[in-house]
C-alpha cells in the first residue's frame, strides 16, 4: 500500500505567531502532489524544505483569506523565471476563487499580470458538498463556520487508500467529528487558548472533544500565540513548520 507524505510547510496563523509561516501543507501520493493551502510563506518554505517548486501538480485552497491563499503570485512568477513551465497549474477553491486570485495577482504585481503567462492556469470551483478529482486527488468540500459573506471550505481528501481531513480555518462544528471518520490523518486548526470565539477553535474545545474524532492521528495546526505561549499545558499533538510524517 503506497505511503501519503504530508509536510507541514506552515503551521502558524495570520500573523505567523512566534515567527511560524502562514498555512501550507504539501500532500504527496498516489502519483500526484498538492498544496494545500498558500499563505504568503509558502514558496520560501517549500524551499526551506528543499522541494522543488515544480513538483506541484495542483493547488487546493479552503478560503480567500491572505494567510491562505496570497501566495499564490510568487508561484505565477517562480514559473516564469526561477523554474519554468509549461504544463498547466491547477488552482480549485470556493466560488470566486479565479476572479479573487487574479484581482490579487493585479494588485501584487500589475505588469506580470498584464502578460499572458507561459502555461496556463486552470481554476476549480469547488461548491460545498459537491465532491470532484482535482489533480488526482478525490476532494470532498464542505462548509465550515468561518466567514459570512464567502465561503469557507473544509476539505476531505483521499488519495489512493488514505484519507485526510483538513479544517481549514472554522468555528466549532459536529461535522468534523463526522467527516474525520476513518480518516488517517486530521489537520485541524487551533488559533487560540482562553478566547474563544464562533469562527476560530481553541485548544480546550479539542482537548474536550478529540477522543470523539475517529483518525487515526490528530494534529493542530494554524497555532497562535496563546496556544504557543502554553507548552506545559497543551498535551495533544502541534504541528511545526517543517514537520514531514508518512500516512
Amino acid at each position: 500500500m503506497e505511503e501519503v507524505a504530508v509536510t507541514f510547510l506552515g503551521a502558524g496563523d495570520a500573523f505567523c505567531s512566534l515567527g511560524r509561516n502562514q498555512a501550507a501543507y504539501l500532500v504527496q501520493g498516489g502519483g500526484t502532489t498538492a498544496l494545500l493551502d498558500c499563505g504568503a510563506t509558502s514558496l520560501a518554505a517549500l524551499k526551506r524544505a528543499g522541494i522543488p517548486s515544480d513538483a506541484i501538480d495542483a493547488i487546493l485552497i479552503s478560503h480567500l483569506h491572505g494567510d491562505h491563499f496570497a501566495g499564490l503570485p510568487f508561484f505565477f512568477l517562480e514559473y516564469v523565471y526561477q523554474e519554468p513551465r509549461r504544463r498547466p497549474l491547477r488552482i480549485a477553491g470556493p466560488p470566486g476563487i479565479e476572479a479573487r486570485v487574479r484581482d490579487l495577482f493585479r494588485a501584487m504585481y500589475r505588469d506580470a499580470a498584464a502578460q499572458p503567462l507561459p502555461y496556463a492556469l486552470e481554476f476549480v470551483e469547488m461548491p460545498p458538498e459537491a465532491p470532484l478529482e482535482v489533480g488526482g486527488v478525490r476532494v470532498e468540500p464542505f462548509r465550515v463556520p468561518h466567514t459570512e459573506d464567502d465561503i469557507s471550505l473544509g476539505l476531505r481528501l483521499q488519495l489512493g487508500a488514505r484519507s485526510l481531513l483538513y479544517s481549514g480555518d472554522t468555528g466549532w462544528t459536529e461535522d468534523l467529528v463526522r467527516r474525520s471518520e476513518g480518516t488517517d490523518l486530521f489537520i485541524c486548526e487551533c488559533s487560540f487558548y482562553e478566547s474563544r470565539f464562533p469562527f476560530h477553535l481553541d485548544y480546550p474545545r479539542l482537548a474536550e472533544n478529540h477522543e470523539r474524532f475517529n483518525t487515526r492521528r490528530l494534529i493542530l495546526t494554524h497555532l497562535g500565540r496563546e496556544v504557543l505561549a502554553r507548552p506545559g499545558e497543551v498535551e495533544l499533538e502541534l504541528a511545526r513548520d517543517g514537520l514531514r510524517i508518512e500516512i
